[in-house]
């Protein structure tokens, strides 16, 4: 097991506008839906609690909200002595606490992405040797010129999980409600 000072931090994104979700649920924001009574945000910092990591949550600034990009920036800048980060997106409400800590505990490289049925999916984890390029990061377009870059590098490795909640985001109701379907087949397993 890794010591704590060595693990990457967890960045969960919930600053985001939910504008896909909003206009097909009537207005409710995403993270705020019920997904086994509970609210989506609650269901992935359960899980952050849960792996023990050290983490970080990137909320609205004021009235203000961001594009994923700015939120990885906002993160990196508000964690600078992190190890590296694990970028969650707050819309992934199954992803597991044991995969936190497999991601955050695998072999060092530059880029780490979790893959389920060969679906690359998130937390994506970075060096603490890319933090200058992530804080550098803006708008909606999130961290995938960097993966892309490590990529072509050979710096991107992906690690296959049985996890699909690494997959499973809710930016639809309709995404909810297979996540809905999967929360309770977890549940009576």
């Amino acid at each position: 097991m890794s010591s704590f000072a060595s693990l990457p931090t967890v960045l969960v994104l919930a600053a985001g506008r939910s504008e896909r979700f909003r206009a097909a649920s009537g207005g409710l924001h995403k993270l705020e839906a019920l997904l086994g009574g509970r609210p989506v945000l609650a269901h992935v910092l359960q899980a952050v609690a849960d792996s023990g990591l050290p983490h970080h949550v990137v909320r609205p600034q004021g009235a203000a909200t961001a594009g994923m990009g700015d939120s990885i920036a906002a993160g990196v800048r508000a964690t600078p002595a992190a190890a590296g980060w694990l970028i969650l997106p707050a819309d992934l409400p199954l992803v597991r606490a044991d995969t936190l800590r497999r991601l955050a505990e695998a072999p060092a490289c530059p880029v780490l992405a979790p893959s389920f049925e060969g679906r690359r999916g998130h937390p994506v984890r970075f060096a603490a040797t890319l933090g200058g390029e992530l804080m550098a990061l803006q708008g909606d377009r999130g961290a995938a010129s960097i993966v892309r870059a490590q990529e072509a590098q050979g710096g991107l490795q992906l690690l296959p999980l049985d996890d699909e909640g690494t997959v499973l985001d809710v930016d639809t109701p309709e995404a909810l409600a297979a996540a809905q379907v999967l929360w309770h087949a977890r549940r009576s397993a």
